[in-house]
């Protein structure tokens, strides 16, 4: 059972957040992160993100793929428009960092995100949005406005006793770079990217 371990305010350069460490254990050390911009009305419909943790390109600024940018538009609009950001602790589609690095090393060989991930006997994606649907009870949200392009996370909201009011899409522009990998994200998991 997730429950809130700790929380503080944290001041960022987009705005103040209130911000909740889920977990089973107080020991856990890789919590779930639930950041709560101060402009958000829980009495309203609430603008939220599931966002995966993607170290290479939130912190190292990867140019693979567009996680660093999503998040930093997703807490751009929080700031503005009030909102939750559910960052979850699912690094590389839930395969972990040491999985992701050998997955990038046959890309490099011309395998896709897929095909690399197939080719290690892991899955396409391992990712699970019930935590999220989880955690967003425990703050009594019920109804919300999904930033995202990712049809699996509006299923997540199916038969779960919160409202999915409407998406709101999170597109970035694609580099030479990452055009292929945001390409196999469209033609194979069918995300909702109109700009490509």
């Amino acid at each position: 059972m997730f429950k809130i371990q700790a929380q503080s305010n944290i001041p960022t350069d987009f705005g103040m957040f209130t911000v909740y460490a889920f977990s089973e254990n107080k020991n856990d050390w890789s919590p779930h992160l639930v950041w709560v911009s101060e402009k958000t009305n829980f009495n309203e419909v609430v603008n939220v993100r599931f966002h995966s943790e993607c170290i290479t390109g939130e912190v190292f600024h990867s140019k693979k793929c567009e996680c660093g940018q999503q998040l930093d538009a997703a807490m751009k609009f929080m700031s503005e428009n009030g909102g939750i950001i559910i960052y979850l602790r699912q690094e590389g589609r839930n395969i972990g960092i040491i999985n992701k690095l050998k997955a990038y090393a046959l890309q490099e060989q011309g395998f896709d995100t897929v095909e690399a991930n197939l080719r290690l006997g892991l899955p396409a994606d391992g990712r699970n949005f019930n935590v999220a649907i989880e955690m967003l009870k425990i703050l009594e949200v019920t109804k919300v406005n999904l930033l995202t392009n990712n049809p699996e996370k509006l299923k997540a909201f199916h038969n779960s006793g919160i409202l999915l009011n409407k998406r709101i899409p999170l597109e970035i522009e694609s580099n030479p770079v990452n055009a292929p990998y945001l390409m196999t994200k469209k033609d194979y998991f069918g995300h909702l990217l109109a700009k490509l």
